[in-house]
Formats: C-alpha cells, structure tokens, sequence
C-alpha cells in the first residue's frame, strides 16, 4: 500500500476515533481491518499529517474520605487485569467533577473490571450518597449479576452507612482501597482520564445538560461499544464481552 492510500485510511481512522487514537490504536484497528503495515510506519505518516493521538492527564481527586467510616476490605489489591472467563465479578467505580457555566457536574460510575465496560453511571449538582448510589442500582439494574459482584472504591461516599445497606440489598460485596492513592483504584482513575481527554477537556460546557447528554453519547456510543483498550488486546469493552459469550 502506498503512502497516500495509507495516510487517507490513518486519517479516516484518526477522525473516527475522534480525534484521540495514537499509532498503536490505528495500528490495530487498521489490522482489524486487513491491513499490513508497521506501528512505525504509521507513527510517521500520522507525523506527516499532522495527526497525533490524545494523551492523559492526572485528574484531582473527589471523593472526601469519612475518618468514622466502618473499616472494609481491599478485596481487589490492585489487580486490574481483564478477567479471561467471565464479567460481572468485580466492578469499579469512583467519582469525577466536569467544570460547566452552571457549576460543577459530579459523575459516579461503576466499570466491569473484566471487560472495561461501564455498566452504570449518574451524574448529580452535589457529592451525596444518592450520586454513587444511583450509579450502582444503574449497573445492577442493566447487567444483573447473577452471584455475589464485588464492588471496589476509594473510600469518602462509598463507605456510607446508605451505600452500605444498598449494596446488602442488591447483593453487592463492597471493598475499598487501603491507602486513598490513585493506583488502588487504577481502572476507575484511567477511565476518567480517557474522558477528560477525549471529551470533558476539549471544550467549555455552558450547562449540566449539556454535558450529561455528551457524557451520555461518549459512554453509551463510543466507549463501550468502539473505543480500543490496549488491556483487552485492542478490543472494544463490546467485542471482549461478545467473544465472552461464544
């Protein structure tokens, strides 16, 4: 393939992703597609082009940790890695703030640490319980596990006594990290980079509608079912879960 046919396909690639591939996503999305070229080779065109992928930035965190909180297990201990057998065992979840003309937007979420996939999420205008709360009755509501799912977090609205009898009800174990450091929780903290990137920190938001209803196409459109995951071998959190199910 010449440099000019393949410079077109980079670029069509680059747009689709929306801006954000770099040269290893094209790369396997070009390859998902059949064609031979080198990582290299691609990293140079989209040089040449102009093109260049989007890259994370570390985020503040949100949650405030509750000193009188009841102590609960780390039953996560920082493995992340992408369960080869079966979702809904372990999820993730965390909150983050997206700044808008009206004030801050809060986002909770709750992500399928075997698939990546986010099974639930609620935005709200405060950090009560009610935000994280919604979030896991959203996930449980969408993928109904069917034993005992794990939910990890940090600490601050987790470890509410209101979160606390909700997950009892929902048949959720709840865990939270040891130490209150981003690594602990290093899926959920990844997640809200890949957003702020791609999303959130590429323009102003002149209302909380506004960005619920893009926070919403993002999520629902684009992440779950197209955006490649370096972790699921350049898969889609969609793709991972179908070859799951075969």
């Amino acid at each position: 393939m010449q440099d000019a046919e393949l410079t077109e396909r980079i670029t069509t690639v680059h747009a689709q992703s929306r801006g954000t591939y770099g040269a290893p996503r094209i790369h396997a999305a070009l390859k998902r597609e059949g064609a031979s070229c080198g990582r290299r080779r691609i990293a140079r065109l989209m040089r040449a082009a102009g093109l260049a992928g989007q890259h994370r930035r570390r985020r503040h965190r949100t949650t405030i940790p509750d000193p009188h909180a009841a102590t609960r297990p780390d039953l996560v201990l920082r493995d992340f890695r992408p369960d080869p057998t079966a979702v809904d065992i372990r999820w993730c979840g965390d909150i983050t703030y997206i700044p808008t003309d009206e004030g801050w937007l809060y986002l909770a979420t709750v992500i399928d640490i075997a698939s990546r996939r986010v099974g639930g999420w609620a935005t709200a205008d405060h950090l009560r319980t009610e935000l994280v709360a919604g979030a896991l009755r959203a996930a449980c509501h969408r993928r109904r596990p069917t034993g005992s799912v794990i939910f990890h977090s940090d600490r601050g609205q987790y470890t509410s006594r209101e979160l606390t009898l909700l997950a009892d009800q929902l048949g959720v174990r709840l865990s939270v990290d040891r130490t209150g450091q981003c690594w602990d929780n290093a899926l959920a903290e990844s997640f809200f980079a890949a957003l702020n990137n791609e999303l959130i920190g590429t323009q102003p938001w002149p209302s909380r509608s506004a960005s619920h209803t893009a926070i919403f196409e993002w999520i629902e459109s684009w992440y779950n079912l197209h955006r490649l995951h370096s972790s699921l071998d350049y898969r889609s959190p969609a793709d991972y879960e179908a070859a799951l199910a075969t």
